[in-house]
């Protein structure tokens, strides 16, 4: 598969893989609304987030790098990795007005668009990405054509 087919391929894969877990995640959030009777545990997302949760396709070539590190140590960079990439589009799209989450309510919160009580979310997402980035890695326990 030629290097831009699988790119695209991993952006799809990672954006709608992101997606599914934010819908997940604000679905869980929404317990808190048990109490007042609504128990539809709704989620919350946006469109935008389809194409952040895609730029994790561009961890690929950290992945191979990092393959023999431990998991703490590649968690720890793709956290931070993962940090960035929040802060720069939250940045970009509270200019527009576009941005579809605001954290200024949370007690660890910088601009109101990352929050560091997440980060063992973004910890455990990155080694998500990285097993789905790396999954001719992983089928076939040795070195294949997507760390070359």
């Amino acid at each position: 598969m030629s290097k831009i087919k699988t790119f695209l391929t991993n952006f799809c894969i990672c954006g709608l893989c992101g997606w599914c877990l934010e819908c997940f995640w604000t679905g869980i959030n929404s317990i808190k609304n048990w109490k007042k009777n609504d128990r539809t545990l709704l989620c919350r997302t946006s469109i935008w987030m389809f194409p952040i949760y895609g730029l994790a396709a561009f961890l690929s070539p950290i992945c191979c790098k990092l393959k023999n590190r431990s998991a703490l140590v590649r968690g720890g960079v793709y956290a931070i990795l993962i940090y960035i990439t929040e802060y720069t589009t939250g940045v970009l799209l509270k200019k527009y007005r576009a941005c579809p989450w605001d954290y200024s309510k949370s007690k660890y919160h910088i601009n109101g668009v990352i929050r560091f009580d997440y980060a063992p979310i973004w910890f455990l997402t990155g080694l998500l990405f990285e097993r789905i980035l790396c999954r001719d890695l992983y089928k076939t326990k040795k070195d294949s054509n997507s760390c070359n």
